[in-house]
């Protein structure tokens, strides 16, 4: 089974797919307890000095770990059988982590999302799952190069086999879990990154 998650602030739409591309299981899950902001450097931290902010990040983060594992292990508690990968949109390897510099443009904008990004990776490498980032611009168009004839039902069909919702956040979360399973070879494939744990 490989998993491909669309993320937003708190939450995400997770897409699990067969060898065979088939959609096994489509769902909403939680990377952040209620009660807990969603965006602490892009909004929630603004006006808190220092330590204040320092201190909210850390408690999104902790929050943002329990609930992406708490959400992580119910899927793969449901599923036919073992998760192996994991996609996440990509961000840049040398985003920074400190909190003075995630105050400012452009880092501010994009922080938070990375973190559970981050949270994300972190999680699904501890349970030993793949983790292959892709490109959210054009991860569609390149699973559609390698389904070729299939495209159109293997992206498009699941909206009328199970019926809404079926968003382009789905489509793009099943696209990337049939990048993760194109060997890094083949033809019109991409250079999607792949980590172990």
């Amino acid at each position: 089974m490989r998993v491909g998650i669309a993320h937003h602030f708190g939450w995400a739409v997770a897409v699990t797919a067969s060898d065979g591309h088939r959609v096994v299981d489509r769902r909403r899950i939680e990377l952040v307890e209620p009660g807990v902001p969603a965006a602490p450097v892009h909004h929630d931290g603004k006006p808190l000095d220092d330590d204040a902010f320092s201190a909210l990040v850390a408690r999104v983060r902790a929050s943002a770990l329990r609930a992406t594992a708490a959400s992580l292990d119910e899927l793969a508690a449901a599923l036919p059988g073992p998760i192996v990968s994991v996609s996440l949109r990509a961000w840049p390897d040398d985003f920074p982590d400190d909190l003075a510099v995630l105050r400012r443009a452009p880092y501010e904008a994009r922080a938070d999302s990375v973190m559970y990004r981050q949270v994300l990776a972190e999680v699904a490498r501890a349970r030993g799952w793949l983790v292959h980032l892709y490109d959210a611009k054009d991860v569609e168009s390149q699973a559609a190069r390698i389904l070729a004839g299939r495209a159109d039902e293997v992206l498009h069909g699941p909206k009328a086999a199970l019926g809404p919702p079926w968003t382009k956040d789905h489509r793009m979360a099943l696209a990337a879990t049939i990048m993760a399973a194109v060997p890094r070879a083949a033809p019109g494939a991409g250079q999607p990154v792949t980590t172990r744990p």
